[in-house]
């Protein structure tokens, strides 16, 4: 039995920050990676840094504007390199960043419990036990595929994490899902060159936004060559020898449509990743939608046992993985002053093309919830920086209370939406008044300066 003091089972941004804040105090620490190309973590290697590299490249592409179909794919080639690079230096740094720590010991296989303090690790070659009274679980989160008839091996059928090692540009790509992972993906695509069809079952795209907001994305994706498919049920996904079969209903007229495809995305959703951990034996438990349950400090129902990062649900991001270090973190050696429902409210980006960014209440929400607000729109053509970045697609909105002049939500869909909502998030972090970004001197020109215009 090999003893530590503290476990992590997890290799995720809150799993290895944690990892090197135990080492740096001088305890032994344990940490478990299922697969050496996960170090680092989803972010890492199969999430934000990948597919932000490929929106990069993708933006070039677009601006290339090749005839050919094999330049085209040529260029996606080489991009797919660039990830590469970029990923496997990040994951080779990551894990010399805690294996060269003498007080850190990476195992590089499958983790699960034994009890409430002990966790076998199956590596390739054996079965090792290592205990702990202290073990944080980072196993973060997977896509969830859909019971469609034809997906399972179907060589033409991927996930957000496969397609990202294809290296051949389909010229057809189904996507099948409208959420947010859908767009960023369809908008890349679209812009590498694929020709775009988005089937999504509901009526509405991307529902939890404003109807003003989502017309906006909807329009400039289509201005790319993106073809949506709203109230489309996929019914079956077939393959031949060199192309899928996409079958579909249309859910208000019944219509059954098919759809020839190289590539076929499944853009379902992500759920927490805790299949094969044995919860049980730890006495952990998890809530209806498989995510681990916990407290304000992340400490489980097995208060020796925490969870951190996607695993135990809500926001999926980075940003939340790292400060569920940092909660974690204050309440072992702070003041415990820190406390997940203390950070409210978050942003998040989607980097479509433009990118769209929120914080907050929008529109719908504050009226369900009979505010007395002063709603503000922008159009991103009425931007300086985005008429000289030739970029004039999108919509800014803002929400305020209209008693207190505080913000109560933003949502900017424009160039640099991904940094300007920060300066957003601090204003409405600090409590300040709305007038307080109208007011702001902001370089010139920037799409910084937006916020003058908009909260007039």
């Amino acid at each position: 039995m090999n003893v530590f003091d503290v476990i992590i089972i997890g290799f995720g941004k809150g799993g290895k920050t944690l990892a090197a804040e135990f080492a740096k105090r001088g305890q032994k620490v344990a940490i478990i990676e299922r697969s050496e190309k996960m170090y680092g973590g989803t972010c890492i290697n199969i999430g934000c840094i990948p597919t932000k590299t490929l929106v990069h490249q993708a933006k070039i592409a677009w601006g290339r504007k090749e005839t050919a179909f094999e330049e085209k794919s040529d260029f996606y080639r080489q991009a797919i390199a660039v990830k590469e690079t970029v990923t496997g230096a990040l994951r080779n740094k990551n894990y010399h960043n805690l294996a060269d720590n003498p007080n850190v010991t990476v195992y590089t296989g499958t983790g699960s419990f034994v009890s409430s303090d002990t966790v076998a690790v199956r590596t390739a070659t054996e079965e090792i036990l290592l205990t702990s009274k202290q073990i944080i679980i980072n196993t973060g989160a997977e896509t969830v595929i859909p019971p469609i008839d034809g997906v399972t091996d179907n060589p033409f059928v991927y996930t957000s994490t496969s397609i990202m090692e294809l290296t051949n540009l389909p010229r057809r790509l189904v996507i099948v899902g409208g959420g947010y992972i859908g767009l960023e993906f369809a908008s890349m695509y679209a812009s590498f060159g694929s020709q775009v069809t988005v089937l999504e079952s509901y009526p509405e795209l991307i529902a939890r936004e404003d109807r003003d907001i989502a017309a906006s994305v909807k329009e400039t994706l289509e201005k790319k060559g993106i073809v949506f498919r709203m109230n489309a049920k996929v019914q079956s996904v077939k393959h031949e020898e060199d192309k899928a079969i996409v079958a579909f209903t249309d859910l208000q007229t019944n219509g059954v449509f098919e759809l020839d495809a190289e590539a076929v995305l499944l853009a379902t959703g992500r759920r927490p990743n805790t299949g094969g951990l044995n919860l049980e034996a730890a006495g952990v438990e998890v809530d209806v939608r498989g995510a681990i349950i916990v407290d304000e400090y992340l400490k489980t129902t097995n208060p020796n046992i925490r969870a951190v990062g996607d695993v135990k649900g809500g926001l999926q991001f980075t940003y939340i993985s790292l400060d569920d270090y940092r909660i974690v973190r204050e309440d072992l050696f702070g003041d415990k002053e820190r406390k997940t429902n203390d950070r409210n409210p978050v942003s998040y980006s989607v980097f479509i093309d433009p990118p769209l960014a929120r914080i907050g209440l929008n529109e719908e929400e504050a009226c369900k919830q009979n505010l007395d607000i002063i709603v503000k729109k922008l159009p991103a053509m009425a931007i300086p920086r985005a008429k000289t970045l030739g970029e004039m697609d999108g919509l800014l909105k803002a929400i305020i209370d209209k008693n207190t002049g505080k913000i109560l939500g933003c949502m900017l869909f424009a160039p640099d939406s991904g940094e300007v909502i920060n300066t957003v998030a601090i204003a409405m972090k600090a409590g300040l008044d709305y007038t307080f970004l109208r007011d702001f001197i902001f370089t010139h020109p920037s799409m910084s300066e937006a916020l003058n215009d908009l909260f007039s």
